[in-house]
């Protein structure tokens, strides 16, 4: 008797099958299981509902229209969620476009005369700042609450972004011992 891991990868394949023999209803069936799926990893990416359903809604279609590029190797709903992420993070690409405007382009008004660009205000808004400072000295505080070799592993890891076998050679122990020295800073 097959497991139902099998039986459900055996009925995905058939639904695959059928959507590519031109059974295009046979898709909602193959989608609907994965739907929620596809949003939380468009939401997780985005970080805005609408833009997430938006996201979600053209994977599903980019899916739908390249099922024949689909070779199986992986889960359907890996290649799904794939799709979603690329999608979610081409989003985003396009939504920072407005970034790497031209400081020189401006506009012209009826009369032909130049508009200078209006841009917004870059000053920090004093609350933001004010937060920011208190987290700042909080973050020194506990910093240096640490003893130096828990203080030494966790700026190394979590401020330098060094990888486990890096930080080991650095401070000559053994992976083993950044792994157990990086948590118990983390709890203190």
């Amino acid at each position: 008797m097959a497991s139902p891991g099998v039986q459900q990868d055996a009925s995905e394949a058939a639904l695959i099958e059928r959507v590519r023999g031109g059974d295009h209803d046979a898709f909602y069936e193959l989608v609907r299981p994965h739907e929620r799926g596809v949003y939380l990893a468009a939401l997780s990416i985005v970080n805005n509902e609408g833009d997430a359903e938006e996201v979600a809604q053209e994977a599903i279609l980019k899916a739908f229209k390249n099922l024949a590029r689909f070779r199986g190797e992986a889960k359907f709903s890996t290649w799904l969620i794939q799709i979603t992420i690329n999608e979610a993070r081409m989003r985003l690409r396009k939504d920072r476009k407005h970034l790497y405007d031209s400081l020189d382009d401006g506009k012209e008004d009826e009369q032909g005369d130049y508009i200078p660009r209006d841009f917004a205000d870059w000053r920090d808004i004093p609350s933001e700042a004010l937060a920011r400072s208190e987290l700042r000295q909080a973050l020194t505080r506990a910093l240096n609450s640490l003893s130096p070799k828990y203080k030494q592993v966790l700026v190394l890891r979590d401020v330098e972004h060094l990888s486990i076998a890096e930080t080991a050679a650095i401070l000559g122990v053994n992976e083993a011992t950044v792994k157990t020295r990086l948590l118990r800073a983390r709890l203190q």
